[in-house]
């Protein structure tokens, strides 16, 4: 399946709009991921840690929003965009919102 931030696919012909499909990860970091996340902040550099949190959940809100496109019989999502908040009284929830237009193609 084609999945792309852009409107239109090159050499392609978009030819049903099937509807706006979603794929939302509401992912937890936990204490142990805090204490890396803070020493990283501490002595420097990047926090691999929260950066494959991250990665994560945005590979699954991508793979989610893709199965529920396949699902309505969708070769493609176009206009693909994605959203990331933080949640929690302590900011300790991370959700990752993907939302595209499902279509069919020629």
């Amino acid at each position: 399946m084609i999945i792309t931030t852009t409107n239109t696919i090159e050499g392609r012909t978009i030819t049903e709009y099937k509807g706006i499909v979603f794929g939302e990860v509401i992912s937890g970091v936990n204490f142990i991921k805090d204490f890396a996340a803070g020493l990283s902040n501490f002595f420097g550099g990047r926090s691999s840690t929260y950066e494959d949190e991250l990665i994560q959940a945005r590979q699954n809100a991508i793979r989610e929003m893709e199965e529920r496109a396949r699902s309505m019989g969708a070769d493609a999502v176009v206009a693909v965009d994605v959203d990331y908040e933080v949640l929690g009284a302590d900011n300790g929830m991370l959700m990752v919102t993907v939302s595209g237009t499902a279509v069919n193609l020629r």
